[in-house]
């Protein structure tokens, strides 16, 4: 009924240890290993109910579709301190971990004037009062596009 196969052993087969033959790549098709990013609006839902938990002051949300090709939306905020610019980072960047964003990037956590927070989707910028007064990133953001003039 079942036939059984006999290998036969020549010079041209290959008799090298597994150890020395090229690896394969397996790939995980596990739906816990392909766990994909949350969708922008429910990052930035996330992101303004954190900022709020943190009595973070004068939250702007810009939105930036179809005007930048880098992400989707903008928030600027206030931090009344060195202190609570921290505490306000550490908080949302905490959030964004627990809710799946793998591509973190946090810039300026050391010295807290400014602390942005990228997830990709979102970009979270957090300042003490002098320094986004300074910056103005609402205004370089909100302005409509202008001609060149020429001199």
């Amino acid at each position: 009924m079942f036939a059984i196969q006999r290998k036969e052993w020549s010079l041209a087969t290959s008799v090298l240890s597994k150890s020395v033959l090229p690896r394969t790549r397996k790939t995980s098709t596990n739906a816990t290993a392909l766990k994909a990013q949350p969708d922008a609006d429910k990052t930035l839902n996330m992101i303004l109910s954190r900022l709020a938990d943190m009595k973070a002051e004068e939250t702007v949300t810009i939105d930036l579709r179809g005007k930048s090709a880098f992400s989707d939306y903008m928030i600027v905020t206030t931090g009344r301190a060195n202190r609570h610019v921290g505490a306000i980072a550490d908080n949302v960047a905490k959030g964004l971990k627990e809710n799946g964003v793998k591509s973190l990037h946090i810039e300026g956590l050391p010295n807290c004037d400014w602390v942005l927070i990228d997830s990709g989707d979102v970009i979270v910028h957090v300042f003490r009062p002098e320094v986004r007064e300074f910056y103005n990133l609402e205004k370089l953001w909100t302005q409509g596009p202008t001609a060149a003039k020429a001199i």
